[in-house]
């Protein structure tokens, strides 16, 4: 028989790398029902017949974020067979309090108290013996990164799903908080069972006001009057507010507790470390300097130094397989229509989306870096004021600077989001980032126009996308996501070296999601694009782009564009072949221009745009709707194609308008 298991824990504490270790490579990636929240699965090592399911990190069972419904909602309606609750060693009262609630659902456990190599190197103990006495489920010692105590976990675990013995029942309230939930706990007790739910974990949530427990218990209007009195009671005699009852309530008894078996001399070294490294990184006034700092050396060596010969390399080799499957197409007499098609619509299209492979790979391993040492935490930190006056947390400034190296990356990062409304602003507002892709326009198009300011109008062109992003937050603020974001609350890890593992398996997950995601996306596309530009709308191959389908396109949309001051249908039809790669942009502008490179479009773009309407233009390819790549991860994250379709047009009505504006205001102006 298979059973289920939930991998619980706080953030930072070690989650991943312990699902790692006990799951090996038998693990898939996909999403919970219903919700963008990432849901890892795999089978314990040796044991097939037992699946780990990786849950979200959360600090408790409040129905506040989507990682938080995600994991109550699993433990209660999937019913796993048992629960490993993976606690820092490091922090254990503030672990200690998810692990007292979710020994109230009832279901078998066991703690898995990491990083001990850390408290015993410190010269601190934990009584392991005494501590799991206490709580009433088996605790098993491990330092998850170096592999310690994971045999023993797992005999552990297999016992725990053998048996099947459920926590003892801890009855760790007192005085007012005791008589409340005791209380409450009798009159819900045939709801509770009715539901399927723990007494006491229903009563201890309808103390705290819980609505979705309410609803689920389908408790009457009589009846919630009644719990709403005896909840009064309780906050009268404790002169203290529900929330407030219950936290005290637990952390006591996780204090009395951690007195007897937790001996504690000094922090960590890790911790002592962490925070003579804190008063710089986290500095009032140069936090956010040595932040973008630090984001700069990161893509100048993602885009320059290792980043650029990696992808020529990748590059040349691209082209030298297209030519031998050119040759080879040609030797065995495959007709010209196919051979276009093949050649320079899906491996052009395809090859220049795989050329970009090195760059996604090292962007994220810089991240992983980042990310698994700690600093990405002290970022989120640092930025939430700032970011709080848009309506979003501190962590949605993570997924907007990525933006600047490429858009699919950066919207994929937004499921880190713990708000879903943080979330969805985060993907609407991350496009307006200038990715690395529209670099070839900006250099064409100052070349031609702004030679003696290419570095002005490019400063420009970025500091233009993020005031945008500014105002547009402001404006969704007020209108579509008004309401209270949700509390920044995180808890700053100690600074760790990054896992090997992790970095490299983190890596090899997003390069794959990257290559088999976007790929068909693409590969799609410019099948599309390639029957658009060499078939006329009576389906006959044309040798002059200019009476194809997609010039016919392009002749439509141009007057759209009219007022923006380039009403030309080849302005219009690059346009459109940017959404392909912003690069083909460049690419098609040269092919409808007669022009054999790219690089002899500057001289002859002024047929096309005026300077101020050249402005205007870049503004638009700034703001525009991204490549399908993008739209692909936007459809991805929203989990609805009316949503991308939304959000694309939202963008691109926005770009219009910056775009009219620029060249109206301009006109008015006499540029």
């Amino acid at each position: 028989m298979k059973s289920t298991l939930a991998l619980a824990g706080n953030q930072n504490c070690g989650k991943t790398t312990l699902f790692n270790a006990l799951t090996g490579s038998n693990q898939h990636v996909g999403n919970f029902p219903g919700v963008t929240v990432e849901k890892k699965e795999g089978q314990i090592l040796h044991h097939k017949d037992i699946s780990l399911v990786d849950l979200p990190g959360i600090y408790s069972l409040s129905p506040y974020t989507s990682e938080e419904i995600v994991t109550r909602d699993f433990v209660l309606k999937e019913h796993p067979q048992g629960i490993i609750n993976i606690v820092d060693a490091t922090n254990i009262e503030r672990n200690l309090y998810l692990s007292l609630q979710l020994m109230e659902l009832g279901i078998p456990m066991v703690i898995a108290l990491n990083m001990m190599d850390e408290v015993r190197a410190s010269g601190n103990h934990i009584d392991v013996k005494c501590l799991s006495q206490h709580l009433g489920v088996p605790v098993v010692p491990i330092s998850a990164s170096k592999g310690e105590g994971i045999s023993e976990l797992l005999k552990q675990v297999v016992e725990m799903v053998e048996k099947q013995e459920k926590p003892q029942k801890l009855d760790f309230c007192t005085g007012p908080v005791h008589r409340a939930i005791h209380s409450i706990a009798h009159i819900v007790e045939d709801h509770a069972e009715r539901a399927g739910y723990p007494v006491r974990f229903a009563a201890t949530k309808l103390v705290e006001g819980d609505q979705p427990m309410i609803d689920a218990l389908q408790i009457s209007e009589n009846e919630v009057h009644i719990i709403d009195h005896i909840v009064q009671e309780m906050e009268s005699e404790l002169e203290t507010d529900r929330e407030a009852a219950l936290a005290d309530m637990r952390y006591t008894y996780i204090e009395g507790v951690c007195a007897e078996c937790v001996f504690k001399h000094q922090e960590t070294l890790e911790q002592v470390r962490s925070e003579k490294i804190d008063r710089i990184l986290t500095h009032k006034y140069f936090g956010i300097p040595i932040f973008l700092g630090i984001m700069l050396v990161v893509f100048y060596l993602t885009f320059s130094v290792l980043g650029a010969p990696m992808q020529d390399f990748l590059g040349t080799a691209i082209d030298s397989g297209v030519a031998a499957f050119s040759s080879f197409l040609t030797d065995v007499g495959v007709s010209p229509w196919l051979h276009s098609l093949l050649i320079d619509g899906v491996c052009a299209g395809v090859g220049s989306v795989l050329s970009f492979l090195p760059i996604i790979v090292l962007l994220f391993f810089f991240l992983s870096l980042l990310e698994d040492s700690g600093y990405m935490a002290r970022v989120a930190f640092v930025m939430d004021k700032l970011l709080r006056k848009i309506g979003l947390s501190g962590r949605s400034f993570v997924p907007m600077v990525i933006g600047f190296g490429c858009s699919v990356p950066a919207i994929m990062a937004s499921r880190t989001l713990s708000s879903e409304r943080d979330r969805k602003m985060t993907i609407l507002l991350t496009p307006f980032m200038s990715c690395s892709a529209k670099l070839p326009i900006y250099s064409v198009f100052t070349a031609a126009f702004f030679p003696e300011h290419g570095a002005l109008v490019m400063m420009a062109l970025y500091v233009t996308g993020m005031v945008v992003a500014i105002l547009v937050g402001l404006l969704l603020k007020g209108t579509i996501f008004k309401g209270n974001p949700i509390p920044f609350v995180m808890e700053l890890p100690a600074y760790r070296l990054p896992s090997a593992q992790n970095v490299l398996r983190h890596m090899w997950e997003k390069a794959k999601d990257f290559v088999v995601k976007a790929f068909t996306i693409i590969f799609v596309a410019t099948i599309i694009v390639w029957v658009l530009q060499n078939f006329s709308t009576h389906l006959s191959i044309v040798t002059d782009s200019s009476d194809s389908i997609l010039a016919a396109i392009g002749q439509v949309i141009a007057p759209v564009f009219a007022p923006l001051g380039f009403g030309d249908w080849r302005a219009a039809t690059a346009l459109i072949t940017g959404l392909m790669a912003k690069e083909t942009v460049v690419s098609t502008l040269a092919v409808l221009m007669n022009v054999g490179e790219p690089a002899m479009l500057v001289p002859v773009l002024s047929q096309l745009f005026t300077p101020l309407a050249a402005v205007s233009f870049l503004v638009f390819t700034l703001l525009y709707m991204p490549c399908v790549a993008a739209m692909a991860a936007v459809r991805r994250e929203l989990g609805s194609l009316r949503g991308a379709a939304a959000a694309m047009a939202f963008q691109t009505s926005v770009a219009w308008v910056a775009a009219f504006l620029v060249y109206q205001v301009g006109m008015l102006l006499g540029f």
